[in-house]
């Protein structure tokens, strides 16, 4: 049973941000499922490698949602399992994943058949409670860097004369 928070979150994700194996949050385009995320990554699609921990056995992941707005709605801990190309899960997934692919060379079937060859769908199933449920912006601060800009002198067209 997840909480009724994040299952609302999931059921109106496009995007989800996913920081697993202690690598940096990235945004990935994602399908709602059955109370799950999933998400295709390899070549030709988004990166993800430290998704890549999940075919071994279950990874872990945090995955932050936003609203409509674009702030965070919600923050929570996940359970990434890669689906199997050759299992029942990948026939019912991968044709909806496909149809929900911008831009695919190829009609939905070749797709999948690259997929199967090619690159990993990930399940992301919710593993706990929330993390954290809107209450900070999440927005890190700005690094520091040596880089500056030099001011430039206005531009002027022709020479300004002072009015006596």
């Amino acid at each position: 049973m997840t909480e009724p928070l994040i299952e609302e979150a999931m059921r109106r994700a496009a995007i989800a941000w996913v920081a697993a194996a202690g690598g940096p949050a990235r945004g990935l385009w994602c399908l709602p499922l059955e109370g799950a995320l999933y998400v295709v990554s390899g070549p030709g699609e988004q990166a993800a490698p430290e998704l890549a921990g999940g075919a071994e056995g279950p990874g872990e992941a945090t995955v932050t949602l936003r609203g409509d707005h674009g702030g965070r709605i919600v923050a929570w801990p996940a359970v990434v399992e890669r689906v199997a190309p050759d299992g029942e899960e990948w026939a019912k997934v991968a044709p909806q994943l496909a149809g929900k692919r911008l831009n695919a060379r190829g009609g939905a079937e070749a797709v999948v058949e690259r997929w199967s060859r090619e690159c990993a769908i990930h399940r992301l199933t919710p593993a706990g409670p929330p993390i954290d449920a809107g209450s900070a912006s999440g927005a890190a601060p700005p690094r520091e860097t040596p880089a500056t800009r030099r001011a430039r002198a206005p531009f002027r067209l022709h020479r300004v004369r002072r009015r006596r």
